[in-house]
């Protein structure tokens, strides 16, 4: 993992204020976007972007890829993905508390609410979507052996090993699914992840270092510009398909359990199982991170540099 340069804020009284990650309106890329009366077409709601699907074959490899390479045929579906990182005050408006470090002084000029939420394991970022959806009418994506409904879930147990009532170890519970054609919101796989950070573009040819950009300062807050904290989402510039702080500001959970070898063979929704989840992009502490990077870390595992955005299934 990258050097991070760490100083935890006390969590302060967050003030809320909606940013727009789903609601009417909203933005695309593609031009019949909006459905005219009659379609089935997924309308797209504000703070959201429809990206097309595409099928990367395994031709030719993606240099500097460990997902999109030689021999591996990846389908990306068409998506709804939100253009912004999960802030504060979208996941406490779900979740009913804002759990992140960074929870007062923001930068000058900026709002706290708007800063992307941290400190937030993989589980938690799954009952989010769940809850999210159930919340707007949407068919949940995740299943706990079987169950959509996250108050039943017991994804943790927390056990005392040495029977002096603190928690000496942490155990995974059941077994997590998802139905990737719900039309809840899902956290990107690893693969949908890259492509989105790399604007589509399934090529060798027009690829840039970072997600949108040659230039790391114009499209991320990492240690060289971040000030060592977060930052409001969307106050730099978005890739080629409008999503803004792919390759910094925080770290990103993706679906997969983590990998070392993606091979040929490996599904597009990653390795059946594991001890790690994948998480992507690059953050507020760390050195620059080009959109080719990848990390793991446990599930249960709550880290100050790492939050999540969302996606969606797109009908068409």
């Amino acid at each position: 993992m990258k050097k991070m340069k760490m100083a935890f804020l006390a969590l302060a009284t967050l003030a809320l204020l909606a940013t727009g990650c789903g609601g009417g309106g909203g933005g695309s890329d593609d031009d019949d976007a909006t459905p005219s009366s009659g379609s089935t077409t997924t309308s797209i709601p504000a703070g959201f972007m429809a990206v097309p699907g595409a099928t990367f074959d395994g031709t030719t490899a993606i240099t500097g890829s460990e997902v999109f390479i030689a021999g591996r045929t990846v389908t990306i579906p068409s998506l709804l993905v939100c253009d912004h990182e999960v802030t504060q005050a979208e996941y406490q408006s779900v979740m009913g508390s804002n759990p992140s470090s960074f929870s007062s002084s923001p930068a000058s000029g900026e709002t706290q609410a708007n800063r992307p939420v941290e400190m937030v394991s993989w589980y938690d970022a799954i009952m989010y979507c769940n809850k999210r959806s159930s919340a707007e009418g949407k068919t949940p994506c995740y299943a706990l052996d079987g169950n959509t409904n996250t108050s039943t879930w017991n994804t943790i147990n927390e056990i005392d090993d040495n029977g002096n009532g603190e928690v000496d170890e942490l155990e995974e519970v059941g077994n997590i699914t998802c139905d990737f054609s719900a039309n809840g919101y899902r956290l990107p796989t690893e693969a949908e992840w890259e492509y989105l950070a790399r604007g589509g573009n399934l090529t060798n040819s027009g690829q840039t270092t970072y997600s949108g950009d040659d230039d790391i300062g114009s499209v991320a807050w990492y240690d060289g510009n971040s000030g060592s904290k977060t930052h409001e989402v969307k106050k730099k510039n978005p890739n080629g398909k409008g999503l803004y702080d792919m390759t910094g500001n925080v770290y990103e959970w993706c679906w997969d359990w983590w990998s070392s070898s993606i091979s040929a063979s490996t599904p597009p929704t990653g390795v059946a199982s594991g001890s790690d989840r994948v998480f992507r992009g690059g953050g507020w502490g760390s050195d620059a991170s080009d959109y080719a990077y990848r990390a793991k870390r446990t599930p249960h595992s709550r880290y100050y540099y790492l939050g999540f955005r969302v996606a969606c299934f797109r009908s068409e």
